[in-house]
């Protein structure tokens, strides 16, 4: 059975071989080099890293800046503008013919011969004139009969009187009859020429303004030709600019990409080093350590002795890490540099 007035103290020491140890200590100055602002300072990327706009880019936004309305609207605008006035202020308009009656008042006597009243005179003189002679040959009969100014010369004379007038009353008529007629005739003459000339003129007002609506229909014709080959031209000019900066875009994301690639290519080189430090750190992580243990036997201190330890500890401490002499025969070395500091530190574990 242990004696429980003995305690036990086990200590266990791990140490880097003696051949790891330079490696380590080349690893660790140089991960102090390179964290050492004043002896790997920040380099700053001095390449572009933002690719511009290609040619075919910025000629398309030229192009772009520069479009205008086709000039062909302009023109197809002021021909439908002209073809609508010019629909609008046609000059034909339909007067249809009047008629005349041949019976209103005055109009037969305008149109009967002038010269019906002299030979209507003529041929009543000429009645009067044969009237007398058959008087006289009568008068001449009854005288030679005893007769003369009797009753029955006095009827035969009232006789040819009555015969002479109502010949005279005939001649009268048929002379008025015959004017008529004729005025008729030359009336209905003159209305049917007008009447033609009317139709005439009416047809060639009518064929005038066909010639020129139809002409107004050409100029729209043309206006919406110009409208849509203007048109045409505008979507072909915006899909040439298009085309153009699509092909552009093309060329700045290549030059983008060689951007890219300069500027990892950048950040590679800076860390390089790193990954090579990364990969030796691995690498020494993996070697095998040694470690020693040892097991001491001690009675319990006594008061006077457990305080008297703890200045003996003190002053071990304040040679280990505060005196630049060496440390006691269980403590390492009090660590000079960042490599001793690991060296140190990785012993301890």
């Amino acid at each position: 059975m242990a004696d429980p007035q003995i305690s036990q103290i086990t200590q266990t020491q791990t140490s880097i071989p003696d051949y790891a140890k330079p490696y380590v200590e080349n690893l660790l100055g140089q991960a102090q080099s390179y964290t050492d602002p004043s002896q790997n300072p920040y380099q700053q990327y001095m390449g572009e890293r933002q690719a511009q706009f290609s040619p075919l880019q910025q000629m398309s936004y030229d192009n772009a800046a520069l479009m205008q309305t086709a000039p062909q609207l302009g023109d197809a605008t002021a021909m439908a503008g002209s073809a609508g006035l010019g629909a609008l202020n046609t000059g034909y308009t339909y007067n249809p013919f009047q008629t005349k009656s041949f019976t209103s008042p005055g109009m037969a006597e305008s149109y009967m011969s002038p010269y019906m009243k002299n030979v209507v005179e003529r041929q009543q003189a000429d009645a009067r004139r044969q009237g007398d002679i058959a008087g006289q040959i009568q008068d001449a009969q009854a005288a030679r009969s005893g007769a003369f100014g009797g009753s029955g010369n006095m009827l035969m004379r009232s006789q040819a009187r009555n015969n002479l007038a109502r010949q005279q009353g005939d001649i009268y008529a048929q002379g008025q009859q015959a004017a008529y007629t004729q005025g008729m005739g030359q009336f209905n003459q003159e209305q049917g020429a007008t009447q033609a000339a009317a139709n005439l003129n009416a047809q060639q007002g009518q064929f005038g303004a066909g010639l020129g609506l139809q002409g107004l229909q050409t100029a729209l014709t043309g206006a919406n030709a110009l409208g849509n080959l203007g048109n045409t031209q505008y979507q072909q000019n915006m899909g040439i600019n298009q085309q153009q900066n699509q092909y552009g875009l093309q060329q700045q994301q290549q030059s983008q990409n060689i951007l890219n690639n300069q500027y990892q290519d950048f950040l590679n080189f800076q860390n390089s080093p790193y990954k090579q430090m990364g990969f030796m750190s691995d690498i020494l992580r993996g070697l095998p350590l040694t470690q020693q243990s040892a097991t001491m036997y001690q009675t319990p201190p006594s008061m006077m002795s457990q305080v008297a330890g703890l200045g003996l500890a003190g002053a071990g401490a304040y040679k280990a890490f505060g005196a630049s002499g060496g440390a006691t025969q269980d403590l390492e070395r009090r660590p000079a540099g960042l490599a001793d500091l690991t060296l140190y530190q990785m012993g301890q574990d």
